[in-house]
């Protein structure tokens, strides 16, 4: 039954979404206005999620072209993945940030070229053998690089939405806000007379959103985060909608525990390169354990380059460029 999946709030109605192991669902919102419905992030295209959203539309009683828009707080497959199939179904409007529609078109390919999925695969696998990963494991990237283009497709044709000025849908008026440093043009929706916010992954309750280096992407992504928390914490939340885990309250209390992990984990990353020069994926290992799997690897290693990243930024590091870059403490 749907009724497992949903949860009523206040004209706002959360659907969780299969996702794989470990975060296991996404949040899906969905939100009635003058113009019809609103879907933000309709989560990762794959044949359980399209049957469990017919299942969630039938029961409401809502059409495929009842579906007004889609909107997208980024260009992750989790979140962004269901929006072209919904648009194909029903016409749909698909909006998300410039620089969001930017990172999905260099990540996934368009809607008119899906050639740029290859190339951003290619670059990713010489960026972490740059950075010392080892070759059995670089061997499994590809296969495991390009599983990703069937929770995506199709593409959708991208709205772009200016971030500038409060965007309506649901019947409610939206400031969006961007940030990045966990994806290019990640934007958090927030309501400011109600105090509500919708905040995709820019801040999530129990655990830490990853925050990657990627190429072609943002060069200081963990300075574009925390300065993103700042402005955040700064908003007048009264309860946050989170794209994983459940709502929760604690938002300002929340911005500021992930500013001070980030802290603590830069310290800890400085202090493992006190010695001889390390790789960031001896760093990485040291750091998150040698028994992840290719997928959590992926993420630990990138989140391990933003860290050495804003290390160097600050003048606490440097690297020296050779066949494989190497770091240390200064």
């Amino acid at each position: 039954m749907s009724q497992s999946r949903i949860t009523s709030y206040d004209k706002l109605t959360r659907v969780r979404m299969g996702m794989s192991f470990p975060l296991r669902w996404v949040n899906s919102y969905m939100l009635r206005g003058e113009e019809g419905w609103t879907v933000v992030d309709p989560g990762p295209r794959s044949a359980e999620n399209e049957s469990a959203w017919e299942e969630v539309l039938r029961d409401m009683g809502i059409a495929p072209r009842d579906i007004a828009s889609i909107v997208l707080t980024h260009h992750h497959p989790d979140h962004y993945g269901l929006a072209g199939w919904f648009q194909q179904r029903g016409g749909a409007q698909v909006w998300m940030s410039h620089a969001a529609s930017e990172a999905a078109r260099r990540n996934w390919g368009s809607a008119s070229d899906s050639s740029g999925g290859a190339g951003f695969a290619q670059a990713t696998i010489e960026l972490y053998r740059r950075h010392g990963m080892e070759q059995d494991r670089l061997a499994q990237l590809p296969e495991h690089l390009s599983g990703f283009a069937a929770q995506v497709e199709p593409q959708p044709e991208i709205s772009v939405i200016d971030t500038g000025m409060p965007i309506r849908f649901g019947g409610r008026l939206w400031q969006p806000v961007e940030t990045g440093g966990h994806a290019e043009g990640h934007l958090s929706f927030y309501e400011e007379k109600t105090g509500l916010i919708l905040c995709g992954d820019a801040v999530l309750p129990r655990i830490s959103p990853n925050i990657s280096y990627t190429p072609g992407g943002d060069e200081h992504p963990l300075r574009s985060y925390l300065d993103g928390l700042r402005v955040l914490g700064g908003l007048n939340v009264s309860q946050a909608f989170p794209g994983h885990r459940d709502p929760f309250g604690n938002f300002t209390e929340r911005t500021a525990q992930l500013l001070a992990h980030h802290e603590e984990r830069l310290d800890r990353m400085q202090g493992m390169l006190g010695g001889d020069p390390r790789s960031a994926y001896q760093v990485c290992i040291e750091l998150f354990g040698g028994s992840l799997g290719i997928h959590q690897l992926r993420f630990a290693l990138s989140e391990t380059l933003a860290h050495l990243v804003e290390l160097e930024d600050r003048g606490r590091v440097s690297r020296t460029e050779e066949d494989v870059c190497t770091w240390h403490s200064l």
